[in-house]
């Protein structure tokens, strides 16, 4: 999945919104003003960080070793980076859209 794929599919959700509040290289997707998803538009490989539960983190982390990292610049307990280079199926990238998305939303 590419960036803009994935900006699409994060804005098709109920109340997102996109903003630059880290300057022009970070797209941020926010849910009734939290982040939920931060895009790396200028890293090679393009990066995005994520949440997800601390059980999950640790399980993606170890099925995905060479593409999902702790997150960068956010707390490691709640925050993964994945780095885009089409390993991770566009379908669990997806599913990682929306349970981030579901998490912050409560």
């Amino acid at each position: 999945m590419e960036i803009d794929e994935i900006r699409e599919y994060a804005l098709s959700l109920p109340d997102a919104e996109e903003c630059f509040p880290f300057g022009e290289d970070n797209l941020v997707l926010k849910v009734k003003g939290k982040i939920f998803i931060i895009l790396d538009l200028v890293a090679l490989p393009s990066t995005m960080n994520y949440k997800a539960t601390p059980d999950d983190i640790i399980e993606q982390r170890d099925q995905y070793p060479d593409a999902i990292f702790p997150g960068f610049h956010m707390n490691k307990k709640h925050w993964n980076t994945l780095h885009l280079n089409r390993t991770v199926p566009s379908k669990l990238i997806q599913e990682l859209v929306l349970s981030s998305y579901t998490l912050v939303k409560k």
